[in-house]
């Protein structure tokens, strides 16, 4: 990987994280993702020769361990004390990003929003039985998927599960990205018909807890939340 040749802190630093990727990939190891298969589910476009070389690139430089997984095949990686220290940059880039930057239709993949909602479910409020959500998407090409909150972790499905469903969810991209930043709550978003929710009240009050929990949910946008028009 070229550097910058400069003894400056920030450029040295950003020889390894501003990589491509990489961001991401530190980004979801911070959120509990510790397998291969985990961290690629979070980073979906990446080659797989991609994500390897950036794993074996931040175990090199000290960032992540590697050891053998005791649950089956492959490998299971680990912040290490200098990888958890990138907790900061990370956070200072998204809130950063959250504050200056428009949400854009090329952002709006429900599943990555799906996935981050299920990332961002405090484990004590992980449903107790298993719950599962439909999510219908109405814009672009119609898109199904599936949520099935249970412990130890919730999971998105892009195919039926095959539980049986307790809600249904029909709404679009951009409404579903802004209630789980928290620009929009669910009873708004249904008073507005931006979404509409089918199943049993009591399950609908839980799903409405599920919004809002981004970790930048709480910083106002600069420019105001609306979708930014494609340029």
């Amino acid at each position: 990987m070229d550097g910058y040749g400069q003894y400056c802190p920030i450029a040295r630093g950003a020889e390894i994280f501003a990589a491509r990727w990489t961001p991401i990939i530190v980004r979801n190891m911070l959120v509990g993702c510790r397998t291969f298969g985990e961290i690629r589910e979070g980073a979906p476009g990446i080659p797989r020769a991609l994500l390897s070389e950036r794993l074996r690139q931040l175990e090199q430089y000290g960032v992540i361990t590697r050891s053998p997984n005791p649950a089956g095949r492959g490998s299971v990686y680990e912040l290490t004390e200098a990888g958890r220290g990138l907790q900061a940059v990370c956070d200072a880039l998204g809130a950063w990003g959250a504050r200056w930057l428009e949400l854009a239709p090329a952002h709006l993949d429900a599943a990555m929003v799906l996935w981050s909602m299920c990332r961002c479910m405090p484990a004590d409020e992980i449903p107790d039985p298993r719950m599962v959500v439909r999510f219908e998407l109405s814009d672009g090409t119609p898109q199904r998927l599936w949520v099935v909150a249970q412990r130890p972790r919730p999971e998105v499905c892009v195919k039926p599960p095959g539980f049986d469903e307790d809600l249904v969810v029909r709404t679009d991209s951009a409404s579903l990205a802004k209630w789980q930043l928290g620009w929009l709550s669910l009873g708004t978003a249904q008073r507005h018909g931006l979404m509409k929710v089918q199943g049993p009240v009591h399950l609908q009050r839980e799903l409405a807890g599920w919004g809002a929990r981004h970790q930048f949910a709480d910083i106002k946008p600069a420019r105001g939340a609306g979708v930014a028009a494609p340029t």
